[in-house]
């Protein structure tokens, strides 16, 4: 990507500069992107090979588990490798892949996490015209619309940020390229560009989080006749999609609809969901359902028994 400014490369100053902590991190967060891959893997091969997962909301959960892996896998790995480096460098083309990455596979998530909850929405308050309604085309045709969505904004706010200048210092206080970061750089004014930046991003996480809202409204107005039984559940299939709209929306609003002011709070934050959401992502999903458990204990039992039989 070709760019008039005479810095080539940035310099990430990462979450600390102490090299006892550093160490610490790097272990710690080795063991994290470890058990995300692992974790959101295991999701995505249960899905694909169980029959009993077959429903709309497991082709939904099957692609939010390899967004999971994709944008960890964005920020994680050079995060960590830069644990165990002095000179935490990365080349100007590698900083706006990464910023467009990050973007691209965290907004996708969002309207993955919106199909869903439409998909709920359907599935309680209309269940006689649900197999009508999320056909396996309507279903595909959704994923695609989310993954053409994240593209648009990743490119939106990809080509703003890669056009300005950028004379000098680069040294990025994160550990990886984003947008406020470097609109802190460049050597212009940015007061138009961060503003169409945090409209960007706040036109989207908001319209999305006002869709969740509405669908869960409508999905508790139309419990409210069912006995307690139908309470328990219809809110035990939402219980862990509204809890991962929570840890998702919560720092990605914190971060992206507001100008940025205090690069160190972001930086904690943006941990909390490049690292630990991808994470925490599988674990909610499997605990809290029945049937995700015993098809990877089915899995399981095929892949010992198959073992044995060699």
């Amino acid at each position: 990507m070709e760019n008039a400014s005479s810095v080539k490369e940035f310099i990430l100053l990462g979450l600390s500069e102490n090299q006892g902590v550093q160490k610490i991190c790097f272990v710690m967060f080795l063991f994290f992107y470890m058990i995300t891959v692992a974790g959101n893997l295991l999701i995505v091969i249960t899905v694909i090979s169980s029959q009993c997962l077959n429903s709309p909301m497991y082709f939904f959960l099957c692609y939010l588990a390899f967004l999971d892996i994709c944008y960890s896998s964005i920020t994680a790995p050079k995060m960590i490798a830069d644990f165990l480096v002095e000179n935490k460098t990365i080349s100007f083309v590698g900083c706006i892949a990464q910023l467009f990455g990050v973007h691209f596979f965290v907004c996708t998530e969002f309207f993955i996490l919106t199909v869903m909850a439409y998909d709920r929405y359907v599935a309680i308050c209309r269940p006689l015209h649900y197999t009508t309604l999320m056909t396996r085309r309507v279903c595909g045709r959704m994923v695609i619309g989310s993954w053409v969505g994240g593209f648009v904004h990743s490119t939106v706010q990809t080509l703003l940020t890669s056009q300005l200048p950028f004379c000098g210092p680069n040294k990025i206080d994160h550990y990886f390229c984003d947008v406020h970061p470097l609109l802190q750089l460049a050597c212009t004014d940015t007061y138009t560009v961060g503003i169409i930046v945090v409209a960007n991003s706040g036109m989207i996480t908001l319209s999305c989080f006002v869709i969740l809202v509405i669908s869960y409204i409508v999905i508790l107005v139309s419990l409210k006749s069912q006995i307690s039984e139908g309470w328990h559940k219809a809110l035990s299939t939402c219980g862990s999609h509204i809890t991962v709209v929570i840890l998702c929306f919560g720092p990605c609003t914190f971060i992206y609809i507001r100008p940025s002011s205090n690069l160190s709070e972001d930086k904690s934050v943006a941990v909390f969901y490049t690292v630990i959401i991808p994470m925490l992502n599988p674990l909610i999903y499997t605990l809290r359902n029945k049937e995700v458990k015993s098809a990877m204990r089915k899995l399981w039992s095929r892949k010992v028994g198959s073992e044995n039989g060699k």
